[in-house]
């Protein structure tokens, strides 16, 4: 039996907290037994000398080990002063009053494990309780910051803060999705979750540490060239242009793609990611807006053709500018409102936490895509065949939509009218599981991540969508309906990871693809089972 590893220990030695072996890992059914006994490739020890990486044997960040015990000490210090900023009112606009409400009343029933993907996926291992990480902060605040702290600190758990806990805590900030399924679980409200946000927040804000997927090739490049893919305006331009060409030849459907209409109803923000990884997503959403009549544009500013925030997931500084210039482009524009695609964390981050920024002029009327498509089907301009969709479906439910939103009806609702063969996950809606992949983590592919994510993080999700077909044949094409880019990259690569579409006949895509393959009058079919797409 393995030692029992306590937050105290968070601190401790040179041997690592966590390390799965061979049949850890929560099982899956036939014909994906093989990898009942994986566990990660080792790391290269070139590639990460002198990187903690003793939390669990994989790296997400990857923080050098100081020089000298000066450098520890300065280390140590910025710590403390980026958590005491935490609990100023002043310095934590955001997320205050829930994060001391979290800090202060957890009962430690550990009702929010059971809830917890990655902590049973994994093995149920101590270090992903996601309590773990809370405790650990909570003792080293309790400790560092509190009168007293010191003293108390024998009785309710004592932590040295050194360089090793604070390098292990920043890489444990990073194996939580954020997807807060064990604060919608937690009998007195406390958020895990967010606990694990404001750990990353303060390690971006405070001391400069953030993945570099998320900062340097996310919010920095997404504020400097227009998008966080590193497309510019004028290859945004290009690539709605291919997509217009792409589609009618797919489809047989002339699409035209408004750019920049002054007035318009609606300012459609997409995922800029969908442009070049799922083009078809785009298509499908003008096919669909100028079927039904719609009075709307797209923005080619800079910013105004991608809704991703990723400071959503890190940093609120990060996260305000890109807010901020969404709902200026939006106001320069006199557009009626904003709608988001099939993406959810833009969701969240322009409709919910944005609500705490944007005032005045800047305080556009912000609508999701799934209430505008309901709207779309429920009036009647537009008739669907179902049995163009005579294949099983079944819904993931992205977090930031369900969870953090409550937007739950609409996408069932919309799947009720164009697919006969549509099946539940179970759980789903509010109970559902995350994809694996949020919080960043689908972009996440730095030393062996994308491997932790798809052999741990992902693995709920998998499972999930396995037993959703179970009663279907091995060789019946599949389609999981994922209305968000983030959840469909995290998707598309569990099924090249566990080689699901040769041994499942797995596909994925989105909402909006559905409907018009279902479209009355469509002269082609969007979706093409295991057809490689003409723009690939």
């Amino acid at each position: 039996m393995k030692d029992r590893i306590t937050p105290a220990d968070i601190s401790r030695g040179s041997a690592g907290l966590c390390r799965i072996e061979p049949g850890d890992l929560a099982p899956l059914p036939p014909p994906y037994e093989d990898f009942n006994e994986a566990v990660l490739k080792p790391l290269a020890a070139e590639k990460i000398k002198g990187l903690e990486t003793s939390p669990d044997d994989t790296l997400a960040i990857g923080i050098a080990e100081p020089a000298n015990k000066q450098e520890e000490e300065e280390l140590v210090r910025r710590f403390l002063a980026g958590l005491k900023k935490l609990f100023e009112k002043e310095n934590n606009w955001t997320f205050l009053q829930p994060l001391l409400l979290s800090m202060e009343h957890c009962a430690r029933c550990q009702t929010c494990s059971e809830a917890c993907p990655v902590f049973e996926m994994s093995g149920r291992q101590e270090i992903y309780r996601p309590i773990f990480r809370s405790e650990v902060l909570r003792r080293i605040y309790k400790k560092y910051l509190k009168p007293g702290g010191r003293i108390t600190a024998k009785w309710t758990g004592d932590i040295d803060l050194n360089w090793k806990a604070i390098a292990r805590l920043a890489e444990l900030s990073y194996r939580c999705s954020l997807c807060r399924r064990c604060a919608s679980v937690c009998p007195i409200g406390v958020d895990n979750g967010l606990i694990a946000h404001e750990i990353r927040k303060l390690f971006s804000q405070e001391m400069g540490i953030a993945p570099k997927e998320l900062h340097e090739k996310g919010t920095v490049l997404h504020l400097r060239a227009g998008s966080s893919t590193g497309m510019n305006p004028l290859a945004a331009k290009d690539s709605v242009e291919f997509i217009q060409e792409e589609m009618e030849e797919i489809t047989g459907c002339k699409v035209e793609i408004p750019w920049d209409v002054q007035g318009a109803d609606i300012l459609l923000l997409h995922n800029a990611g969908e442009m070049l990884a799922w083009p078809e997503n785009v298509g499908a959403f003008a096919i669909l807006f100028q079927a039904a009549g719609l009075s709307w544009t797209l923005s080619s500013e800079a910013a105004g053709y991608d809704a991703v925030n990723y400071g959503l997931w890190y940093d609120d500084v990060q996260f305000a500018r890109v807010a901020v210039k969404h709902a200026d482009i939006a106001r320069r524009l006199k557009v009626k409102k904003i709608v988001l695609g099939e993406c959810g964390h833009a969701h969240k981050a322009l409709t919910v936490v944005a609500d705490r920024l944007l005032t005045g002029d800047l305080n556009i009327p912000r609508e999701s895509a799934l209430v505008t498509l309901e709207d779309i089907v429920m009036s009647g301009k537009l008739t669907f065949n179902p049995q163009k969709n005579d294949f099983p479906v079944t819904l993931h439910d992205p977090c930031n939509v369900v969870r953090s939103m409550g937007i739950v009806a609409p996408q069932r609702r919309i799947l009720g009218k164009i697919a006969p063969r549509f099946r539940e996950m179970t759980p789903h809606g509010v109970n559902n599981y995350c994809c694996g992949g949020g919080s960043g983590f689908a972009i996440m592919s730095g030393y062996n991540f994308a491997e932790w994510r798809n052999l741990v993080s992902s693995r709920k999700k998998f499972l999930q969508i396995l037993q959703a077909f179970e009663s279907e044949p091995a060789e019946t094409p599949k389609y999981v309906c994922a209305p968000c880019s983030n959840c469909k990259g995290a998707i598309r690569d569990m099924i090249a990871y566990y080689h699901a579409e040769e041994r499942s006949h797995l596909y994925y895509g989105g909402l909006v693809e559905l409907m018009v393959n279902a479209l009355e009058g469509m002269k082609k079919p969007i979706i093409h089972f295991g057809e490689e797409p003409s723009w690939k």
